[in-house]
């Protein structure tokens, strides 16, 4: 069984990103438990902070989450052509924490936009981030939703077949990585 966490870079309640991640949770393969989280509760990092009172509660519950699994997949939205700022902090405030939670670690990237270029540049924002924290990132695919809008149901789920296919396969084709890497 591969564990996959799949963190969304977005806060609003309606994030096309939290409910692409939890598409990608209700349609993983058999073998692979999509579990999702967001980065609610998670301050702004201030080193001042940080020396005064330590790692904050909400991401040492959120690094537990991350050693609790296989993989990370990054549910990235994008703003202004780039990375949203409280995904950057979050994973900012993370790399305070022991120095092994990024190294070598499975991750990929995937999001959801409204626009018509999906999350292109955001996603290319994040790669020497994740160079930089020692990621073990999987370029086997590249998955950008455009026009996300258009794509949900009245609750706000993923509903367009030929994106969840293509998620479905993004899903399996990461799996799959992590999982020769673990051998």
């Amino acid at each position: 069984m591969t564990r996959i966490l799949a963190l969304s870079g977005s806060l609003r309640t309606g994030s096309f990103n939290t409910a692409l991640a939890r598409a990608a949770q209700t349609h993983a393969p058999e073998s692979v438990v999509v579990d999702v989280a967001t980065l609610c509760g998670i301050p702004l990092y201030d080193g001042d902070v940080e020396k005064s009172e330590g790692i904050p509660a909400a991401v040492e519950a959120l690094r537990a989450q991350i050693l609790e699994h296989d993989g990370l997949l990054l549910v990235t939205p994008e703003y202004n052509n780039g990375m949203p700022g409280v995904f950057k902090n979050g994973i900012d405030w993370l790399s305070r924490t022991p120095k092994d939670l990024f190294l070598g670690r499975p991750v990929a990237l995937i999001g959801a936009s409204p626009g018509g270029f999906g999350t292109v540049l955001s996603q290319n924002h994040w790669l020497p981030v994740l160079k930089t924290l020692g990621t073990e990132l999987w370029t086997g695919d590249r998955l950008m939703v455009s026009r996300a809008n258009t794509l949900m149901d009245d609750r706000g789920e993923l509903a367009d077949v030929a994106t969840i296919e293509t998620l479905q396969k993004f899903v399996a084709g990461f799996a799959a990585f992590i999982a020769q890497r673990s051998k």
